[in-house]
């Protein structure tokens, strides 16, 4: 009997070593897996070699054969990464841009603004306004939640992003936040007349988000980014191809394996030999999900790669989850760290995953925000287009159906001045 409890304790160990193991590996990007792969071979005598890259393959896309070449590995830090991203904003004007770059060197480590309005304001020769619009683009930028003044900012900012952004938010920080603390559903719905399931989805959401998210752009080692596949034409057909070092190869030593020698030692490499086959089952299971996933997403967006942007359709974590039977961890997992090649240049995964505008719908919100941005723009700069009327111009344009309040939101995730703000500044430069 205990023989047998025995057994189990250490077949269930092994297994959940190999759990972990596939689970670790699953969210390493190729570059980091070959590093991962490359310290185990430190340990493994039975590790002779590990051939991650094809270069005849790289140079079909790349057009030359140093991989290493086309990788960004320069370490950055917060204020660096949310300066690049700053270019993918639309900023009409390149005061305003300075006036964000500024705004983002004013940040604490933590993501937080460290100025007041008046300062920055004073600091960039703008007005209180124009220094809220580049407030709002600085607040646009990943991860939700940077730029926030103070802690309730911070995680309305990201509740926002959750789409729980509820009007009375700002009481409950300030009056009932033991009812969140107590995940007291019920109280929590009646008290601000919503249902159990906003009210409990309220409560999930607001553990979720993060405190400090300017430690999430902490970097403590070099991030090579580099993709895992490439998404081309060939042939009028849409092609999905893998690079090696998405899933290397292990070269085994077989000789020291036939090798006579002492019973201690043939043990140790008996074990060793399990190390590298549990290590290539793990590279296997993370290289047939990663290619499933993958193939489901390119599938899905195939009018993307057609057509750009405008195209992109509706698909989240869950919906791969359901067409594979994995659960939503998983497929996080998988498409954590990876880029893909394409026409558009090199593009995280997690990109092409997209939230509907409204259920049913079937448009993604980057679609209906990139609307009211083109709208925006060719608007009369003297006569600029209410929330509403820019709500109606989606309808009749675009056939969008989404609500004024909705509108707003977008225009302000955008950082676009109301209607009467424009016409404010553009009469002002008039005079």
């Amino acid at each position: 009997m205990q023989q047998s409890l025995v057994l189990k304790q250490a077949l269930s160990w092994k297994m959940n070593q190999s759990l972990h193991q596939s689970i670790e590996i699953l969210q390493l990007s190729g570059i980091e897996l070959y590093d991962y792969v490359q310290k185990i071979a430190e340990e493994n005598p039975l590790i002779e070699d590990i051939r991650p890259i094809d270069q005849q393959v790289l140079s079909q896309f790349h057009g030359e054969t140093n991989a290493f070449e086309n990788m960004n590995a320069s370490k950055k830090n917060m204020y660096e990464q949310l300066k690049e991203n700053v270019y993918m904003l639309s900023i009409p004007e390149d005061t305003l841009k300075q006036a964000v770059f500024f705004g983002i060197d004013s940040l604490n480590e933590n993501g937080y603004l460290d100025i007041t309005l008046e300062d920055w304001a004073a600091n960039c020769q703008l007005t209180i306004e124009e220094t809220e619009q580049a407030l709002s683009y600085l607040q646009a930028l990943d991860p939700p939640g940077i730029g926030a003044r103070n802690l309730q900012e911070c995680i309305q900012l990201q509740l926002k992003e959750m789409d729980c952004d509820y009007p009375f938010l700002e009481d409950l920080f300030e009056h009932h936040l033991v009812l969140i603390a107590e995940e007291d559903v019920s109280a929590l719905a009646e008290k601000y007349a919503i249902t159990e399931d906003e009210a409990s989805k309220l409560i999930t959401n607001m553990k979720l988000c993060h405190p400090n998210p300017g430690k999430l752009l902490e970097q403590e080692e070099t991030e090579y980014i580099i993709p895992e596949a490439a998404v081309f034409r060939e042939d009028g057909e849409w092609q999905l191809s893998f690079f090696n070092w998405s899933s290397p190869t292990i070269q085994i030593r077989d000789d020291i394996l036939q090798m006579d020698m002492p019973k201690e030692g043939a043990d140790f490499l008996k074990e060793k030999k399990k190390e590298v086959e549990m290590l290539e089952q793990a590279i296997q299971y993370r290289g047939k999900t990663l290619e499933q996933v993958l193939r489901i997403i390119v599938n899905k967006q195939l009018s993307f790669f057609e057509e750009g942007l405008t195209a992109l359709k509706p698909l989240t974590l869950q919906d791969i989850a359901d067409t594979l039977d994995l659960h939503v961890s998983t497929i996080s997992r998988t498409i954590s760290h990876k880029y893909l090649q394409t026409d558009f240049g090199i593009l995280r995964v997690k990109y092409l995953l997209q939230r509907e505008t409204r259920k049913g719908e079937g448009i993604a919100r980057v679609v209906v925000k990139q609307y009211v941005h083109q709208i925006i723009a060719d608007e009369d700069p003297g006569h600029p287009l209410s929330d509403e009327k820019i709500r109606m111009k989606l309808e009749d344009l675009y056939q969008v159906y989404v609500a004024r309040r909705t509108v707003m939101k977008y225009r302000e995730e955008l950082g676009i001045l109301s209607s009467s703000k424009r016409k404010r500044r553009t009469n002002g430069s008039n005079d």
